[in-house]
């Protein structure tokens, strides 16, 4: 019908034939975040309405916590003022706003703090900003690279899985890098491209088998030059939560999320959230090439219950109503239940070259290979 818009997948296979197969870190950037009808700036993906929930959603103490670690490693720091408070893909503004709030029994923080935000959503960015109206005045950037050169504090939480992933798939002997092409029945489907060489210090210790998939994401050595840039004349540190692993190994995780439940990733490409596994192997590599220094990671669950969630719990479900007791016991429990997002979730901190030990991190430590 004339008017009719073409669906995802006819978007998708116009692309193909225009020019031609993808790399799969393309062909995530190109469902999330290429246009203004893309997944990431063409609404809100977060929360009961919309595709996945995460942690600060979740329960108010995720983010709590979040102050208390921020804090203390301002301290450690030696409490500069002004300093700058960020967060990579800040969502609805959810955490950033409880951090704020608890933070506010340390005035001195939080009048030294400025709030920059790194977000490509317009939607989410006006999100954002009423959430924050009453707490700060945030700055928005596009990228890290934009933020003010001042001491800096970092929050990513669930933001690296969304960076685009490459995938390189070893057969016949040689790696090659795995692709997204139309197929013979015209349809957008993984498939075999160039011969590639994937970077050495990921492979994991045992050969590769006939089929096997490494992942890698080249946004993260970015990244983390980017910190160390930085931390060779300023404090820098970085908290970075998320789901993934800390070995090297081999495998496909990239994963597609709608409505809450797992679909097919080339099934509605631009309507439906794309992520990898975190790979804190690579990152642990990536930030100690850079002059870093690592910590953990840990699982979120450690992280947690380090810092102090169970009296939390009980501070709060102390004045609470019999059903506020019950929604802040299960949100709680889903932060740190092994079962749910406990042991999946790690979390790692990257400080600059002799910054003190964040809390609950005891020496420091690289993601085993």
């Amino acid at each position: 019908m004339d008017g009719m818009q073409p669906s995802p997948v006819e978007k998708l296979k116009r692309r193909l034939c225009e020019h031609g197969p993808m790399s799969v870190a393309e062909f995530m950037a190109w469902c999330l975040t290429a246009n203004n009808t893309t997944y990431y700036r063409r609404g809100n993906p977060i929360g009961a309405s919309g595709d996945f929930i995460t942690a600060p959603e979740v329960s108010q103490i995720f983010g709590e916590l979040i102050a208390v670690w921020a804090i203390t490693v301002w301290q450690s720091m030696g409490g500069p003022r002004p300093f700058v408070l960020a967060e990579l893909g800040p969502g609805r503004g959810t955490l950033m706003h409880d951090a704020l709030r608890a933070a506010s029994a340390v005035p001195t923080f939080r009048e030294a703090a400025q709030v920059h935000l790194v977000e490509s959503s317009s939607t989410l960015r006006e999100m954002q900003g009423r959430a924050l109206a009453s707490l700060c005045k945030p700055q928005w950037h596009l990228s890290l690279t934009a933020i003010p050169e001042t001491p800096l504090i970092v929050v990513a939480n669930e933001f690296f899985d969304a960076l685009p992933v490459e995938q390189h798939i070893y057969e016949n002997g040689s790696w090659y890098k795995r692709v997204v092409s139309l197929n013979g029945s015209d349809r957008p489907s993984f498939t075999t491209g160039r011969l590639s060489v994937p970077p050495p210090e990921l492979l994991p210790s045992r050969e590769p088998r006939e089929g096997d998939i490494l992942e890698h994401r080249p946004a993260t050595a970015a990244m983390m030059t980017e910190i160390g840039r930085r931390a060779g004349s300023v404090p820098v540190a970085m908290l970075v939560a998320d789901y993934g692993y800390e070995r090297r190994d081999y495998g496909d995780t990239l994963q597609a999320v709608r409505e809450h439940g797992y679909t097919q990733p080339l099934d509605t490409p631009g309507e439906a959230d794309l992520s990898a596994h975190v790979n804190f192997a690579e990152m642990a590599h990536a930030a100690k090439a850079a002059g870093l220094d690592i910590w953990g990671p840990v699982s979120q669950s450690d992280f947690l219950l380090s810092l102090g969630l169970e009296e939390r719990l009980r501070r709060l479900m102390a004045s609470a109503s019999e059903e506020q007791r019950s929604a802040l016991f299960l949100g709680a429990r889903r932060l740190v239940d092994p079962f749910q997002m406990g042991s999946l979730f790690k979390v790692m901190a990257i400080t600059s070259h002799g910054l003190a030990a964040p809390p609950p991190f005891a020496e420091t430590v690289t993601a085993a290979g």
